[in-house]
């Protein structure tokens, strides 16, 4: 049976980055319908996991039991709205470790790919920041990128140079969501247009 997944970024996506890193339960903020827009997911029938860079972890900047705390508490704040978010994939790495799974390196993905046994051919990754697309764009997935993050530049219009030609731009996850749920219930050979540098 196919496995009708989409793949989140963390920081900048779900919840409001922070340059000195989320930490702890008391940091961690949802942004704006983010957390509805998972559970809108979930009711549509798609797993929905997560593929997160949290070098704090390699920097010493928090522990596993902080990571753990954060999460669990993301997991309740969603479940509560009725929404699940099925796994988490994260990177503990600091940037100058060189580890295959620092975004934009595709490694988590791949991952994610292992434990699902899928294509990743389609499925969507939605993400703040360059590095997500070019991850994206690595795997095989469909990069989808939403300008909520602290990264973020530009508008639904417009795309960057270096991002890759086939990024889809939206505000924010409740956009993307209605867009992607929207672009599911159309017939097949309909195409949603795509955003041109």
């Amino acid at each position: 049976m196919h496995t009708k997944l989409v793949i989140l970024d963390r920081d900048g996506t779900i919840n409001r980055a922070s340059e000195e890193f989320v930490k702890s339960p008391e940091e961690w903020h949802p942004l704006p319908g983010a957390l509805e827009a998972i559970s809108r997911l979930n009711h549509a029938g798609f797993h929905v996991v997560l593929a997160t860079n949290q070098s704090g972890l390699g920097r010493g900047l928090f522990d596993m039991a902080a990571l753990n705390a954060v999460h669990a508490f993301m997991l309740k704040s969603l479940a509560a709205l009725g929404g699940r978010i099925d796994a988490i994939f994260y990177c503990p790495h600091a940037a100058d470790e060189g580890c295959n799974c620092r975004k934009p390196a595709p490694g988590l993905l791949h991952q994610i790919q292992e434990r699902y046994g899928i294509d990743l051919k389609d499925v969507p990754y939605v993400g703040d920041r360059l590095r997500d697309m070019q991850a994206a764009q690595a795997a095989g997935c469909a990069p989808h990128w939403v300008l909520s993050g602290r990264h973020a530049r530009g508008d639904v219009n417009s795309l960057p140079a270096g991002f890759p030609p086939d990024t889809q731009v939206h505000a924010d996850l409740a956009a993307f969501v209605d867009h992607f749920l929207g672009q599911a219930a159309t017939p097949r050979h309909s195409t949603a247009p795509t955003v041109k540098p």
